[in-house]
This record gives structure tokens, C-alpha cells and sequence, in this order.
């Protein structure tokens, strides 16, 4: 890459620790990563609906930047606003980091989605270049948008190092994940219902600000299912307060309906804590198997809350199943991917684009 930074659109809220999410995460570390070489601008906005005022904001940080340009921009900010975005990819070498497709959103109205799934086509289409977390995530783009494959690059998520979680006798539960409906916290609650003749606890943590109307319906499971004391929602929490929580940590839950990546799953792998997840989209990739064709957790159907409450009980009344899916997650430790590795793979599509004109959708 140049000298030159690549001006890097991020929605406003990349920083709110409230808001937590994967893809903030993954923007803000290439950020600290490649420093200097990315000029980050965030935006303000009812991000993928934005009003007027910011989407005149974007088209002006994007008229700022002098022409033959690169740059990247988080598919959040892009997607719902081709009106915006395809006229400066005329003059721009635009490259857009998918890291959910807008359509794919979990709860949206049937209309709704069509619409952004709509916009977000034309958005694509028009731009040099595309980015996928995974490699399950650039073919589901490359196939439901109709896109050349060599226009999608795929640079999945990093992982910080960690140390190894500590643990208790095998009873504690961690659901990390914004509580949405996407990540299934409901089917959660539906199946702790099942199995609580058995000694356990579960702490969900992450933002209760991005879906407020199913953060009240899973209280309400909760106390429908006698779960209080038991199942707990934390919200998100500081720093500090997360270490600890994956200190004490003997099992990741993730119920997720759909992830393009998930990275809750490597954070986990690199404390050696297996997960027991749902058998879709990039989720069995994410997790991965050992040198030996092991696998560091276990996977379940997707919205299948017996299924969930029967791998529960397996795990929590097995020791020896819980001792083979730790040396698992350890042994699968060794192999994860850092985040200075997936700077490195962003800077190369980067760098391409630099050096190649824009590509026809």
C-alpha cells in the first residue's frame, strides 16, 4: 500500500461499548492494526435507514476524497444507500466490508428485507469489490447477488491471544452476543427449561439497546420458565468485567438462527472454552476440528430448543465429554489466526485495489 491512508466509513456507534457487536469489533481492530494506513470517518445515522442529514453526510465524506481513490466502507453504512454510493464509485475505487447482509437480518418484515436486499444489489454491483468475513459468507454473496467471484474477497476476523479460562466444576454457561433475535437467546431459555433438574448458570451478555421489544419477551421466558437466578442477562459489559466472565467460563452457548462468521466462537477457542453451537451458515467452519479430525465443541440444529437441552444435559453429566471437548479447544487454540494476520490479508485486497481498475459487477 501507499502512503496515502485509505479513508475507512464506519457507522458512529463503532465505539459504544453499549452497542457492542462482531463487526465493530473487527472494524475498530484493522483500525488499531493497520494504524496509520486506514483514516477512519464515522457517521452518525439510523444505519442501513439513515435520514436525510446523514445521508448527505455520507456523500460528503465521500466527496472529500480525491478521485481514483480507495475506499472502505462498512457494509452498514453502504448497503441501504445506493442512491449515494454508486455515483462516487464512477470516480472511487469502492470496497464494501460485508459483514451480515442486510436482508438477512433475523425478525425483519418480509417487505422490509426485500427492500434492503434490493438496494443493497445495486450497491454491490456497483463497487470495485466486496469483502466477506468468511468463506461461507463470500459464497453466499457471490451466488444470492449475482457477483463475478474474483470481486469478492474474503478476510475473515483475527483473535487476540488469551489466557486459558480457569472454569468451575463445569457448570458455567456463557451466551455472548447482542440479545436479538438472530443470535437465539430464546431457544436458549426454552431449552435451560429442560434441564433444570441439573446444576448449572448461565450468563448472557451483550447489548439489551438493539432490540428492546425481544429483550422484554426473553425476560419474560425467563420468569415464565422459573429461570431468575439462573439464566441472567448482564447486558454488555466493561472490559474487566468480560475477562473475568470468560475467566470462570466452562461452556460457550451460541443458539445463533445465522453468522457469517461468529466471532464469539474464536474468542472462546482462544481461552480454551469449547462451544456448543447451531449447525449453520460459517458456524462449523468458525469452529473447526483439531489435527486429529476433533472437534472442539459440539453442534446442534438451528431453532431447535430440545436438540439444545439435550446437548446440555449431555455435557453437563458426562465428565469425560467435557474433559475431551477442553483438550479439543486447546489443542484448536494453537492454530487460530491472529488479528495482525487478518490486517495483513485486508492490506493485500487493499493494495490490489490501488493498483487495478474498478471491476464490472
Amino acid at each position: 500500500m501507499s502512503d496515502d491512508p485509505v479513508t475507512f466509513v464506519l457507522p458512529g456507534d463503532v465505539d459504544d461499548v453499549m452497542l457492542a457487536s462482531g463487526g465493530n469489533t473487527y472494524d475498530r481492530r484493522m483500525c488499531d492494526v493497520l494504524g496509520p494506513r486506514l483514516r477512519a470517518v464515522t457517521l452518525p445515522g439510523k444505519w442501513p435507514t439513515p435520514d436525510a442529514a446523514a445521508s448527505c453526510a455520507l456523500d460528503g465524506a465521500l466527496a472529500n476524497v480525491p478521485d481514483g481513490s480507495v475506499v472502505l466502507l462498512d457494509g452498514l453504512v453502504a448497503c441501504g444507500v445506493p442512491h449515494v454510493v454508486a455515483p462516487h464509485a464512477r470516480r472511487l475505487r469502492l470496497a464494501i466490508l460485508l459483514h451480515l447482509p442486510l436482508g438477512d437480518e433475523t425478525g425483519l418484515p418480509a417487505d422490509h428485507a426485500e427492500r434492503l436486499d434490493a438496494k443493497e444489489r445495486e450497491t454491490v454491483r456497483a463497487v470495485a469489490a466486496v469483502i466477506a468475513t468468511s468463506a461461507w459468507a463470500g459464497r453466499r454473496i457471490v451466488e444470492h447477488h449475482g457477483l463475478r467471484m474474483e470481486k469478492v474477497h474474503v478476510v475473515p476476523p483475527g483473535t487476540d491471544p488469551a489466557p486459558l479460562a480457569t472454569g468451575s466444576d463445569g457448570s458455567r454457561l456463557l451466551c455472548l452476543g447482542s440479545i436479538t433475535p438472530r443470535k437465539g437467546q430464546d431457544v436458549l431459555a426454552e431449552a435451560l427449561a429442560g434441564i433444570v433438574d441439573l446444576p448449572w448458570t448461565c450468563e448472557c451478555v451483550g447489548s439489551v439497546r438493539r432490540d428492546p421489544g425481544y429483550v422484554e419477551r426473553l425476560r419474560g421466558l425467563i420468569t415464565w420458565h422459573g429461570l431468575t437466578g439462573r439464566m441472567s442477562l448482564a447486558g454488555a459489559l466493561p472490559d474487566a468485567d468480560l475477562r473475568t466472565a470468560w475467566a470462570e467460563t466452562d461452556l460457550l452457548v451460541l443458539p445463533s438462527r445465522g453468522e457469517t462468521f461468529g466471532m464469539v466462537v474464536t474468542e472462546a477457542l482462544a481461552r480454551g472454552i469449547p462451544v456448543l453451537t447451531t449447525d449453520v451458515d460459517a458456524l462449523p467452519d468458525t469452529l473447526g476440528r483439531t489435527q486429529d479430525d476433533g472437534v472442539p465443541g459440539i453442534l446442534v440444529p438451528a431453532d431447535d430448543a430440545p436438540a439444545l437441552s439435550e446437548a446440555l444435559r449431555r455435557y453437563l453429566t458426562r465428565p469425560m465429554l467435557r474433559d475431551r471437548l477442553r483438550t479439543a479447544a486447546r489443542e484448536r487454540r494453537r492454530r487460530l489466526e491472529d488479528w495482525d494476520a487478518a490486517a495483513g490479508r485486508l492490506a493485500g485486497v487493499l493494495a490490489q485495489l490501488r493498483g487495478e481498475p474498478s471491476w464490472a459487477a
